[in-house]
């Protein structure tokens, strides 16, 4: 592939990506980021076998953002995935006292 064909490739990506993203409701997005965290690390594994084989510089620094961009992708689904799950372990939450909601360290 040449090099002008991958940046349209990236570039057409990015822009269904936003496109798709964006349709979803703010209510099934955190489950659907939660589920597609597998996703997300084939397509880290994906950006860095692309810059791997990147011979021109610019292609290497286009790869290293892929790469820098699905790693942050990458774990913030996961975050969001734990912070999911917390609220949905059943565990009850200590309830608190008014002295500590009003900062007072009695």
């Amino acid at each position: 592939m040449s090099g002008i064909t991958i940046l349209t490739l990236f570039v057409l990506t990015a822009f269904v990506g936003v496109e798709v993203v964006s349709k979803v409701s703010s209510t099934l997005h955190t489950p659907l980021m939660s589920g597609a965290n597998a996703i997300h690390g084939i397509i880290l594994v994906g950006a860095i076998a692309v810059t791997a084989h990147a011979t021109e510089p610019w292609l290497i620094v286009l790869g290293s953002l892929a790469t820098l961009l699905a790693t942050v992708n990458l774990v913030g689904g996961f975050v969001v995935t734990d912070r999911m799950l917390e609220m949905f372990s059943g565990r009850p939450k200590q309830p608190q006292r008014e002295s500590e909601m009003a900062g007072d360290p009695r």
